[in-house]
């Protein structure tokens, strides 16, 4: 299989669900049809819906069963629906020929009122093992269902959103959990494609805390780590891109720091 193919969420996903240990924690993720929205929404109540091919948060449109019937929101706008038909009329549109996937939506924790997730980055390290080698907080913009720093998100240490909902000792105990599955993650699709050098887990906690892997990226972006205080992980995250060849970009112009 060529490389080329980790693009696609649903084949990352498929690869990653040969892991029983991971499979717990990957939201129910399907290629996109009218019939199987309509049932996820009715057994799950959000769904998102995804290109199957994309990065950085576009083009993703958070989904609703609500009391009144449907909405669903692109960006900074949200529609809304008497019926799932009308609902459907409307959301086909923004597709065009793009392949889309479904994904239960998980209700992740909110800090100021915005829902949170975080970036875990895993590298090869020079002695070729994977190593986990920094975490970011995102916070959602304010008026947008996605976390990305790419679409208005603000990126904070992961310990300032845990502070509400876990103590020091706890909050160390999640972060570890997270790196956890992050290199189980680069564990179990390196055994496919073992020219892999770096990974962008993205994962977000419930409000029982429990982490949910929502995306794996092959290509991350390093410049989030430049609005974090603590410059460390960004420079080890540098050095080990230039051993493998990369070179990760470091200035930010969309994303926000924390105040």
């Amino acid at each position: 299989m060529a490389k080329r193919n980790l693009v696609s969420k649903i084949h990352k996903t498929n690869l990653i669900l040969h892991s029983s240990m991971l499979a717990k924690h990957i939201p129910v993720t399907k290629r996109l049809n009218r019939s199987l929205l309509s049932r996820m929404l009715k057994k799950h109540g959000m769904i998102y819906v995804k290109p199957d091919k994309g990065s950085q948060g576009k083009g993703v449109i958070r989904v609703e069963k609500t009391k009144y019937g449907y909405r669903y929101q692109k960006g900074m706008k949200v529609f809304k629906f008497n019926s799932f038909c009308s609902m459907f009329s409307s959301i086909r549109k923004h597709f065009g020929q793009k392949k889309y996937v479904l994904q239960k939506g998980i209700r992740l924790l909110k800090y100021k009122g915005r829902p949170f997730d975080f970036r875990v980055m895993i590298q090869r390290n020079p002695k070729r093992k994977w190593e986990c080698t920094g975490t970011f907080g995102r916070l959602a913009h304010p008026r947008k269902a996605v976390t990305n720093g790419s679409q208005g998100g603000t990126i904070y240490e992961p310990s300032a959103l845990l502070s509400p909902f876990a103590n020091k000792k706890r909050s160390a105990r999640i972060l570890r959990r997270m790196n956890k599955l992050a290199h189980v993650t680069a564990t179990r699709l390196s055994r496919t494609y073992p020219q892999l050098n770096e990974l962008g887990v993205d994962i977000g906690l419930d409000r029982r805390l429990k982490p949910w892997i929502f995306e794996v990226n092959t290509y991350p972006d390093a410049c989030p780590f430049s609005l974090l205080p603590d410059s460390r992980a960004l420079r080890k995250i540098v050095a080990y891109g230039k051993a493998y060849g990369r070179r990760h970009r470091t200035r930010c112009s969309k994303a926000k720091r924390a105040p």
